[in-house]
C-alpha cells in the first residue's frame, strides 16, 4: 500500500493545479466574451452574457471549429448548411467559426469573402450579422506540411492546442466541431467547462472519418502501399513493425481524448464511419485495461477540481446524418444528349488518389481509341472523350500536386484529354454536372462521398471505388431497384467499367440515370437538416 499516499497526493496536487488554473482561465474569459460581443456586428441581437452565470434561454452563440472553412469541400458545406439551419429555426443564435483561412500573402480572409465563396460553392446564403469568423493563428500546428514525421500525433497535439486557442480567443455556449479534430474535445470541455453547481458547456461532434481505424492498421500489417504508407516502409519488414507499433500507440493515445471527453452530442455521416466509431466507443464498456485507469485517474481529478460530474458508464449515442447534398438543385438538368465527359469533383489532396483516374483513362485510351475522337475531329487531338477534373486547391502543396498531375497525363500521352479546374465558382460546377455522362470518384474508403451523390442527382453514371460510404450507402440498391452505377478498385478494373458505363445504349443510360436520381434524394439538404434539427433540439434541452 506504500503506492496509495503518492498517488493520492499526485491526484490532489492535479485537482488543485485544475482548479486554480480553470478560475483564472474563467474570469478571463469573461472579459474576452464581453470584448468581443461588444465589437461584434450581432449585438444588436445577442445581449453581453456573462461566462458562466445564468443566461437568458434565447441568447446563445454556438462556436464551429472549422480550420479550413474556406477550402469549398464537403466537411465545408456541413459547416456551411448547419449555420444556415440555425439563422432560419434558431434567428437569436450567434454563429461563429473558428478558422484559419488566410490568402497568398497570409493575411486572414475577411468574411465577406468567405461568404462570397460559400454562396458561389454552396450556392449558400447566410445573413452576415449572425456569424462571425475568428481567425486562428495556430492552425500551422494541424497541417501536414508542419509534421514531416509522427504526422497523427503531432497533428492531435496541434488540435489540443487549437482548441486551446479558440477557447481563449472566446468561450461559446455549445462547441461544435465540424472539421474533425478530436484532440480539442477535453480542451473544449474543460477549458469551456463550469463549475460543480454549473452547466458544462455542450460539445457536438460531427465526424467525417475516424482518425485511427482498423483498417488502418490493416494495410500497414499487410504492408500495402498507400499515400498513407510510402513504399519504403510498405516494402521494410522491420519499419512496417515500427509502423504498426506507432499506430497502435496512437490508436490508445485517441481513444483516451475521446473517451476521458465524450462529445455531448456525436454524429457520424455514413454507416462505414459509424461502424468505425462505435467499434472505437466499445473500448470503454468492454476493456478493462490501462486505458480504463488512465481515464478513471483523469476523471477523479477533474471531478475534485469541479470541473466534472460523476458519471455511471453508459452507451453513448452515434447519430447518422447524412451531410447535406444540393440534389434539389440539379433534377431540372436534362438526362438526354451528355457530352463525352468523364467529370471528378474532389479536392486536390492526396487521399483522393487523382493519379488512378488519370491512369484508367490512359488504360482506356490504349484499349479504345475510338472512344476519344469526334465526329467533328477524326484525329483526336484535342476532341472527343475528355476527363475533367474540378476540385480546390487549399495550399502550397495542393498545387504542386496538381502540377505532378499534369506531368503524369502528359507522360501518359493523354494531356489533350484532361483537363484542371481549380478553386472554380459553383456555377462552373453546375455546367459540368449538366453536361457530363460519367463521375468518377477513386478515394479509397471515402467516408461519404457528397461528390458521388452530386454525379447521381446531376444525372450522371457514378464509377467509383468500391468501398466506405459509395459501396454502403450510395451506390446500392434501393427499394428493390438495381444498382445506379458501377464499383471499381484498380486502374484496370475503373477502366472497364468506364468503358461498360460508355457503350451502353440510349435506353440503358437513361434508366441508368433515373435511377441515379432518384436514388440521390435519400441525400437531400432537407434530409440533413431534419437530423441535425432533431439533434439541435437535444442541445437546447441541456443549457
Amino acid at each position: 500500500m506504500s503506492w496509495l499516499i503518492p498517488l493520492t497526493t499526485s491526484v490532489i496536487v492535479f485537482a488543485t493545479t485544475l482548479f486554480i488554473l480553470g478560475r483564472l482561465f474563467q474570469k478571463e474569459a469573461l472579459r474576452r466574451r464581453r470584448v468581443f460581443l461588444s465589437s461584434s456586428s450581432a449585438t444588436n441581437t445577442l445581449t453581453v452574457n456573462s461566462f458562466n452565470d445564468t443566461r437568458k434561454e434565447d441568447r446563445r452563440i454556438a462556436g464551429f471549429l472549422h480550420p479550413y472553412c474556406n477550402a469549398g469541400g464537403g466537411g465545408e458545406r456541413v459547416l456551411f448548411a448547419a449555420i444556415a439551419y440555425l439563422q432560419v429555426n434558431d434567428p437569436n443564435v450567434l454563429s461563429v467559426v473558428y478558422t484559419g483561412d488566410v490568402d497568398s500573402s497570409g493575411a486572414p480572409i475577411s468574411k465577406q469573402e468567405i461568404l462570397k465563396r460559400c454562396r458561389e460553392r454552396f450556392g449558400i446564403t447566410l445573413d452576415e450579422s449572425k456569424v462571425e469568423f475568428i481567425h486562428l493563428k495556430w492552425r500551422w500546428l494541424v497541417e501536414d506540411s508542419t509534421w514531416k514525421r509522427f504526422t497523427l500525433i503531432g497533428q492531435g497535439l496541434g488540435a489540443a492546442l487549437l482548441g486551446a486557442e479558440a477557447m481563449w480567443r472566446l468561450v461559446p455556449d455549445v462547441f461544435l466541431d465540424t472539421h474533425g479534430l478530436a484532440f480539442s474535445y477535453p480542451v473544449a470541455r474543460y477549458l469551456g467547462g463550469a463549475g460543480p453547481d454549473k452547466k458544462a458547456m455542450p460539445i457536438v461532434a460531427y465526424i467525417h472519418y475516424p482518425t485511427i481505424s482498423a483498417s488502418m492498421l490493416a494495410r500497414v500489417s499487410n504492408r500495402e502501399t498507400t499515400y498513407a504508407n510510402n513504399v519504403d516502409v510498405s516494402s521494410s519488414a522491420w519499419r512496417s513493425t515500427a509502423k504498426l507499433l506507432y499506430y497502435r500507440l496512437f490508436s490508445f493515445i485517441y481513444t483516451t481524448a475521446l473517451l476521458v471527453s465524450p462529445p455531448s452530442f456525436l454524429s457520424v455521416n455514413s454507416s462505414w464511419t459509424k461502424a468505425h466509431v462505435d467499434a472505437l466507443l466499445k473500448t470503454r464498456r468492454e476493456t478493462a485495461s490501462l486505458l480504463s485507469v488512465v481515464i478513471s485517474v483523469i476523471e477523479l481529478g477533474l471531478t475534485l477540481a469541479g470541473w466534472s460530474e460523476p458519471s455511471a458508464a453508459q452507451e453513448t449515442r452515434v447519430r447518422r446524418i447524412y451531410p447535406p447534398c444540393d440534389v434539389q438543385s440539379l433534377r431540372d438538368f436534362s438526362l438526354k444528349g451528355r457530352k463525352k465527359v468523364v467529370f471528378s469533383c474532389a479536392q486536390f489532396r492526396p487521399e483522393k488518389d487523382h493519379a488512378k483516374q488519370i491512369q484508367a483513362f490512359a488504360l482506356l485510351f490504349k484499349a479504345h481509341p475510338e472512344l476519344f475522337v469526334s465526329e467533328e475531329n477524326k484525329n483526336g487531338s484535342a476532341a472527343g472523350l475528355k476527363l475533367v477534373l474540378l476540385g480546390s486547391a487549399r495550399h502550397k502543396e495542393d498545387l504542386e500536386r496538381v502540377e505532378v498531375l499534369k506531368k503524369l497525363a502528359k507522360d501518359l500521352g493523354i494531356e489533350s484529354h484532361v483537363e484542371f479546374r481549380l478553386n472554380a465558382p459553383y456555377s462552373e460546377l453546375l455546367h459540368w454536372l449538366s453536361v457530363s455522362s460519367i463521375g468518377i470518384s477513386t478515394m479509397v474508403e471515402e467516408h461519404f462521398g457528397i461528390g458521388v451523390v452530386e454525379f447521381m442527382g446531376a444525372g450522371l453514371i457514378p464509377v467509383v471505388h468500391a468501398s466506405g460510404g459509395p459501396i454502403m450507402d450510395i451506390v446500392v440498391p434501393v427499394d428493390g431497384h438495381p444498382t445506379a452505377g458501377y464499383l471499381a478498385s484498380s486502374a484496370e478494373e475503373f477502366a472497364a467499367q468506364l468503358y461498360t458505363a460508355l457503350r451502353m445504349d440510349e435506353n440503358e443510360a437513361l434508366a441508368m440515370r433515373t435511377r441515379a436520381r432518384d436514388s440521390s434524394a435519400r441525400f437531400s439538404t432537407e434530409a440533413f437538416e431534419r437530423g441535425f434539427g432533431a439533434l439541435w433540439e437535444d442541445v437546447k434541452k441541456v443549457w
